[in-house]
């Protein structure tokens, strides 16, 4: 089922306005529209997820761009990237006329602030975990699977563990830099995942 080209269009301007927090927030929010939907699979959104960050440029922009340009090439790609950065313009163009005074000061708006700082961490750690299980886990179907002999061991996705933990070592004990350590593994991916 794909959606249509103003459906995808109002998903986006759903996400751009809700993301609060920055594009791990958004790409929960495009999860819950986008995939829970059936429009594409989780395996597919995740690989768009790992692309996405490993792209310059703002990882909720780039999905945005990459899931309009699945469905319907460059003009999909132009509605979706428009439809996720319209309503941040928007809000920036009211909170700079609004701010420009002693608005920002006020408590009402100071509380509204810091009350958002937990909900944004609780979404950025929603994405999070649902990236690491995704990617480091065998999620059965059945999980009485889970129960056999074996059961548990192929719950893990080794590999992956295994080249996880290869770059997280690389990345605080050596003086590797970071682009080089993400352009290995987008490589490894591609060839033995």
């Amino acid at each position: 089922m794909i959606p249509s080209q103003f459906e995808l269009f109002c998903i986006f301007f759903y996400v751009g306005l809700f993301t609060i927090g920055g594009g791990l927030v958004a790409i929960t929010l495009m999860q819950q529209r986008i995939v829970e939907r059936g429009y594409i699979s989780p395996e597919l959104f995740y690989n768009m997820v790992a692309i996405s960050e490993s792209t310059p440029g703002p990882i909720g922009m780039n999905m945005a761009t990459y899931i309009g340009y699945e469905f319907y090439g460059i003009p999909g790609a132009i509605i979706t990237t428009i439809g996720q950065a319209l309503p941040s313009i928007v809000v920036i163009l009211l909170i700079a006329f609004f701010l420009s005074g002693k608005f920002g000061e006020k408590p009402l708006v100071k509380s509204i602030f810091k009350t958002l700082r937990p909900a944004t961490c609780g979404l950025i750690l929603v994405a999070a975990a649902d990236v690491f299980v995704l990617a480091l886990l065998n999620v059965p179907k059945d999980f009485s699977s889970i129960l056999t002999p074996n059961g548990l061991l192929n719950l893990f996705r080794w590999d992956s563990i295994a080249a996880y933990a290869v770059a997280t070592v690389l990345l605080f004990k050596t003086k590797i830099h970071p682009v080089a350590i993400v352009i290995a593994g987008a490589v490894f991916g591609v060839l033995f995942l």
